[in-house]
């Protein structure tokens, strides 16, 4: 007998109702709801559209297991990782909904005085439901899409827990 390989792409078994926060019904798109059910079959996992993004990025677990529903993910949504990979500290979470701001340190070299000089940019990242528990001070690792708002390119990959919260964030210079 050939045993079925586990895909950690596509859709599981059984429908279960996403969380309903909003007022248009939410459901995944690659999800059809109105599916017939046979008699006899087995009940398994809800049908839930999950993918791996590649790159050496594993698929959170809340994203797998959650009942959210976010388009704009890019473990659950219609948005693909493409560009740039890049580090940062969160300096502003659970201020806007599903948005996070990255401040990225970097040091500018001036040649008349062969010296450089630290500079930053923040980064308006989205942060999907799939990373519930981010706060500022972690290490985001953030990957690069396509627009997703007027100021929003870049989507949350994972998430590095900060070690020391005494810190005053907004003002570290810290390098990755």
């Amino acid at each position: 007998k050939k045993k079925k390989k586990k895909r950690n792409m596509g859709l599981n078994d059984k429908y279960r109702e996403c969380d309903q926060n909003e007022k248009a019904y939410q459901k995944q798109d690659a999800v059809f709801v109105a599916r017939k059910r046979v008699a006899g079959a087995k009940r398994g996992k809800s049908m839930r559209y999950t993918r791996n993004i590649g790159l050496g990025f594993k698929t959170p677990k809340e994203a797998v297991e959650g009942n959210y529903v976010d388009k704009k993910c890019p473990f659950t949504g219609n948005v693909s990782i493409r560009g740039r990979i890049l580090k940062g500290l969160v300096i502003s979470a659970k201020k806007m909904t599903n948005t996070v701001v990255v401040r990225r340190d970097y040091l500018h070299y001036i040649p008349k005085y062969r010296r450089y000089e630290k500079r930053h940019k923040n980064i308006h990242v989205h942060c999907s439901p799939a990373f519930p528990n981010i706060k500022e001070g972690d290490v985001a690792t953030i990957g690069q899409c396509r627009p997703l708002a007027k100021t929003v390119r870049f989507n949350v990959i994972s998430v590095e827990p900060t070690t020391n919260s005494a810190l005053n964030i907004k003002k570290v210079f810290r390098m990755f």
